[in-house]
């Protein structure tokens, strides 16, 4: 009885078999939770959508890439060889190399470098909103947008705006390239070294009339006002016009109501081979050198004036193509890189970087033996992230490079999509995306086993 009150009794070390064989197995494990396969049961649905969107189209672009372009005649790895040895794909490696090497590091450093100094200054907030602002817009938009700012022409493209704002600045000379003086023997002028020069000389109180022809409509500048008609008194003066009135009317050789002058242009006074002074054109075309000794002068109009005005960089050209998609690229990017970075730096300790002041530390040392070390982490996947990108770059190559320089500004995703739609080679597109998954894919695990260390 006392027996069945105190339940079953285990017995000692030294019992029977039978004894123990009876006894509850205190070392059995139980599984905490629901059933493997209820999990399985959940997966299955990722792993059949991931099946379908990922491991199928990469298999069968393995298996396609392996054919000719029709697809019905086995080629092995002939699509693989052309690819290093057509000179246009080896162009195009040559470019994502350059976006490898270039862009990533543009994009780290700019975020980096905003990130610090976002921490120094009071609008801080509005600072990180205008850089990350790029963000928000995709990148067929922002190839819009750098399209229309790479214009060649300064009254549609900002760039070539702002330098030939920048340009003229410093140099006020209004290129005329297809004026000429006008010809006869009653022109007190002749074309001499390229420019114009007077054909006798002159002297202070005689004004010099100096008639232009062949400039066309849109070289006149819009500021140009009627020509002055009279002689400025005093010094040795003149007048630089369009010697042309429409409809035929004007008198050759004499400055009529309706021509304009030339605003803008170099005039010089040489004496005995030497430069003596110089001077600019108002806007109706007069000049006027002072302080001038006495005697007789050649005045000329140097070649500059004759040459066409600087119209900025040709930014879609061949030269120029790849660094200013790159430059748009850092555009968009920056921001991201500049959140990534910034959050980065709030995580670190700051008695680390306030002990290494007192110590007297000075801000770069601070900077380039504490922050950069602690800040290597985020910084390696940054760089990275933007390998990644910049090898899959396509929207704005795509966008931003004319027909004409699109095989100069190639890279591999947007020539992998021209073979296999545009030429109709399913096998060569198959082959260069799987060349740029075998370029991809090393960084891509590079930064899953960064993301598994740190969680661990």
């Amino acid at each position: 009885m006392t027996e069945r009150l105190n339940g079953p009794q285990v017995p000692p070390e030294g019992g029977t078999a039978s004894q123990r064989a009876d006894t509850p197995q205190k070392s059995k494990k139980y599984r905490l939770g629901p059933s493997p396969i209820i999990a399985y049961f959940f997966v299955l649905p990722a792993a059949l959508l991931l099946g379908i969107w990922a491991v199928y189209p990469i298999l069968y672009s393995i298996f396609r890439s392996l054919f000719d372009a029709a697809g019905t005649t086995f080629v092995g790895v002939d699509n693989f060889t052309a690819i290093f040895t057509d000179r246009g794909t080896l162009v195009t490696v040559r470019n994502n190399l350059i976006w490898v090497v270039v862009a990533p590091l543009l994009v780290t450093v700019l975020g980096l470098l905003f990130a610090v100094l976002t921490e120094r200054i009071r609008w801080s907030t509005a600072f990180k909103l205008i850089v990350f602002m790029p963000m928000a817009v995709s990148l067929m938009a922002a190839g819009v947008i750098f399209r229309l700012v790479y214009e060649q022409d300064p009254d549609k493209g900002l760039a070539n705006a702002v330098l030939t704002t920048v340009h003229d600045t410093f140099s006020a000379s209004q290129g005329y390239p297809d004026a000429r003086p006008r010809e006869g023997d009653a022109s007190p002028v002749q074309a001499k070294d390229g420019g114009v020069a007077t054909k006798q000389p002159v002297q202070a109180g005689r004004p010099v009339l100096i008639p232009m022809v062949g400039i066309k409509a849109g070289t006149l500048p819009t500021s140009a006002a009627p020509a002055a008609a009279g002689p400025q008194p005093g010094g040795l003066s003149g007048v630089i016009w369009f010697d042309f009135t429409p409809g035929g009317q004007g008198t050759s050789g004499a400055v009529d109501p309706q021509e304009k002058g030339l605003p803008g242009m170099t005039v010089e006074a040489v004496s005995n081979g030497k430069v003596a002074a110089t001077a600019t054109t108002e806007a109706d075309g007069s000049f006027r050198f002072d302080g001038l000794a006495a005697g007789s002068y050649e005045v000329r109009l140097p070649q500059s004036n004759f040459t066409a005005p600087y119209r900025g960089l040709n930014w879609l050209g061949e030269a120029l193509i790849t660094p200013a998609i790159i430059f748009a690229f850092v555009w968009v990017w920056a921001g991201f890189a500049m959140v990534l970075i910034s959050a980065g730096l709030a995580a670190i300790p700051r008695d680390a970087l306030e002990a290494a002041r007192i110590d007297g530390a000075t801000e770069w040392q601070v900077f380039r033996r504490i922050t950069i070390p602690l800040l290597s982490p985020v910084l390696l996947v940054v760089f990275v992230t933007m390998i990644i990108n910049t090898l899959k770059v396509f929207d704005l190559v795509f966008i931003i490079a004319p027909a004409s320089v699109q095989p100069q500004a190639n890279v591999i995703a947007l020539e992998m999509w021209r073979v296999a739609f545009g030429a109709n080679n399913q096998g060569m597109g198959s082959a260069l995306a799987i060349f740029l998954l075998v370029l991809v894919l090393p960084f891509m695990i590079m930064n899953v086993r960064r993301f598994r260390r740190g969680e661990n």
